[in-house]
């Protein structure tokens, strides 16, 4: 039964150390995920231009450029940045990597797929929850959102 015991609590203590955003500057250079570069990086408005002639659902590549306005304050598992259309998701792929929450108003390239989709009042409620947000401003969704929501292989900090 000790052992048991131990077994879990050690498996706790190691999934609460993994749930945390990584602790490590994010200076010009600095990638995570997969290791991208700036080439053919496009702009994000030009890219929400793009993106407004695909159909909901159908997965579009995407690289570009923008500038982070909100990190998951929970794990670093999700971004935003800045668009035309108010702040875009940008989600890391499978859970593979997490960001630092220093990267918040820091220039970045984005790689990976996005879609057009329509986000649920209760994702969004959570989105909002990992982001720190007061009761109050959770309680004010009550609406789902059509958005462009990225799935990043890889960020490069500019």
């Amino acid at each position: 039964m000790k052992k048991l015991l131990m077994a879990a609590l050690t498996l706790f203590a190691v999934n609460m150390l993994n749930a945390q955003p990584p602790v490590v500057p994010a200076e010009a250079g600095a990638k995570f995920g997969k290791a991208i570069t700036a080439d053919n990086a496009v702009s994000i408005e030009e890219f929400v231009k793009v993106m407004a002639t695909k159909e909901e659902g159908k997965p579009h590549d995407a690289k570009i450029v923008g500038v982070v306005t909100e990190v998951c304050q929970k794990e670093g598992c999700w971004i935003k940045v800045q668009s035309p259309n108010g702040n875009m998701m940008v989600k890391m792929k499978d859970h593979k990597f997490a960001v630092p929450v220093v990267l918040n108003g820091k220039k970045i390239v984005i790689d990976g797929v996005a879609t057009q989709t329509t986000t649920s009042v209760k994702q969004l409620r959570h989105f909002a929850e990992d982001a720190g947000k007061s009761k109050e401003e959770i309680a004010k969704i009550t609406e789902p959102k059509k958005e462009i929501v990225i799935q990043a292989a890889g960020i490069l900090v500019l």
